[in-house]
């Protein structure tokens, strides 16, 4: 049992060689768990086993020559703060232990040694040294936990929804309320590359140009980097950088392109401030990058609004780009053609000259494109393609006419594919994703890409129809199965942990009792079946 589990370094420091060897024979060290890394006659030499093995616990005498053990714990503990020191002293050395408890040291024990009570220190030891390691998983899963909601946090504000203040101000900081501006990442020719990769391949793909992009933006200054669709990263910088943000989104190019082999493009905002702006600069950075279907090549496409853009300020008309997704979402033809008929008639309410009105309906199209797309509607399609043909058209009824018979097409082409599913039937194929894989150490990553969704439209669509959180149903399926386990066999509670998920058992015994209001053990105890 105890095999697998890691054992403690303890290191002797002692002038006295017989006390060395009966502390060898007389503690139960591996029944402890423990094990000698090393001896050594004075703190000299202590100091230089200490670098060598890396021990966890110190029993030293506290006189002895060249560099005592007082004075060993002073240069030891400010670099590694968690050892454990336990000290010797003869009975003419109390005050020395006394200063040497005030100095950060565990406990003392006097001459001659009681190896018993030495044993009942070194078990207080290990508690302490098992906290410690506790303490230190929850901080790694706290900060995972922090990173992962800032960025659901984030991603909420850049889709314009507020309502995840409300429920995180514990991740409120200070680094948006300074100016920063907005990088978008996104992988060029995206539906090609997916149409060649396998499920496996992808995920694998954009794990890989999600690593890239950390590694690169902690060596670069940014303040967040998280995906939102798939194929398509944010990165928030600080304001300051605002003068070298082309050659930083050339530096992102260049990267990705060295590591990957892919193509990417990389979109600008302009600098603003305030976690409440998100939603406002990313639809400017995706302006600047929908200069690339013009540009017919990889580049750092900058958001160059002004004042003046023009003699006229044009208001782009969101309600209709909802109305339409919304149309794209439900599969809804009809709607769709009569949405494409008020576009036009909004153009032509505004006069638009022939310039600003293409612009628009360009723009119009990669929102809707992305949604197909986002919705894993897509069949061999050439957004590029149909752009360059509105490109080329003279009038406005023609462009809508284009459009009208291109997004039919699509439409239908996806209607009828056998790929496509409706909202539900993901959701549901999901669940049952997560109840044959509960056990495993499951993330919504992993669950998202199985939907083929991003991490943010699974979460909603998630939530939305199952009424769980991710988290919320894996959890609940990890109770049901520990329930049916605990009722139905005789497997001890510390062993159930594993089977449903948890690896710590302690921890499965808290999760068990906040959601039934009972332990695994008085759970059993009440719904028993008496099993054999």
């Amino acid at each position: 049992m105890g095999a697998t589990q890691e054992k403690y370094k303890v290191l002797l420091v002692d002038d006295e060689p017989i006390i060395l060897r009966s502390l060898k024979v007389a503690i139960p060290w591996e029944e402890l768990g423990l094990a000698i890394a090393g001896e050594a006659r004075n703190g000299e030499a202590a100091l230089q086993l200490i670098e060598e093995t890396a021990p966890q616990i110190i029993i030293s005498d506290i006189r002895m020559p060249v560099i005592d053990g007082i004075a060993l714990m002073k240069e030891v503990l400010p670099r590694s703060s968690k050892l454990i020191f336990i000290f010797i002293s003869g009975y003419g050395e109390f005050e020395y232990a006394r200063e040497a408890l005030r100095q950060g040291a565990f406990d003392y024990l006097l001459k001659p040694i009681d190896h018993d009570e030495l044993t009942e220190m070194l078990t207080r030891a290990i508690a302490r040294l098992k906290r410690q390691k506790e303490n230190e998983q929850l901080m790694l899963s706290v900060q995972t936990l922090s990173m992962l909601a800032r960025e659901r946090m984030y991603a909420e504000f850049t889709l314009g929804n507020p309502r995840p203040l409300q429920h995180l101000k514990w991740l409120e900081n200070s680094e948006l309320e300074g100016e920063y501006f907005m990088a978008v990442v996104r992988l060029d020719n995206y539906a090609s590359l997916t149409a060649q990769w396998s499920v496996e391949e992808k995920r694998l793909w954009l794990f890989a140009v999600r690593n890239i992009l950390e590694e690169w933006s902690l060596e670069n200054g940014v303040l967040s980097v998280f995906p939102f669709y798939n194929g398509e990263w944010i990165l928030l910088f600080p304001g300051s950088l605002g003068s070298v943000s082309k050659e930083l989104g050339e530096q992102l190019i260049s990267g990705i392109r060295k590591y990957s082999k892919l193509e990417c493009s990389v979109g600008i905002s302009r600098i603003t401030r305030g976690i409440d702006q998100l939603s406002t600069v990313y639809p400017l950075a995706c302006k600047a990058l929908y200069q690339r279907f013009y540009s017919g090549q990889a580049g750092v496409f900058i958001n160059e609004e002004t004042a003046a853009s023009g003699s006229r300020e044009v208001k782009y008309p969101k309600e209709l780009e909802l109305a339409l997704i919304e149309s794209i979402r439900t599969v809804n033809l009809e709607r769709m053609l009569s949405l494409f008929d008020e576009m036009s008639a909004f153009i032509e309410a505004q006069g638009l000259p022939q310039e600003l009105a293409e612009r628009l309906i360009m723009e119009m199209i990669v929102v809707l494109y992305r949604q197909f797309e986002h919705l894993n509607m897509h069949t061999d399609w050439s957004l590029e393609g149909l752009l360059s043909r509105l490109h080329g058209l003279g009038t406005l009824s023609a462009m809508i006419a284009a459009l009208k018979m291109e997004f039919s097409k699509w439409m239908l082409g996806s209607n009828k594919s056998a790929t496509r599913e409706d909202g539900r039937s993901v959701v549901e194929k999901s669940m049952r994703y997560i109840e044959a894989n509960y056990h495993k150490d499951l993330s919504i990553e992993e669950v998202a890409e199985v939907a083929d969704l991003s991490i943010s439209h699974f979460c909603t669509l998630f939530k939305q129809i199952s009424g769980y959180t991710f988290l919320e149903f894996v959890t609940h399926c990890r109770m049901e199965k520990a329930k049916y386990i605990l009722q139905n066999s005789n497997v001890k509670v510390y062993q159930v942990a594993p089977l449903v998920g948890y690896q710590d058992p302690r921890y499965f015994t808290q999760v068990f009792k906040k959601a039934t209001g009972k332990t695994p053990t008085e759970y059993r105890e009440e719904n028993s079946r008496q099993v054999n």
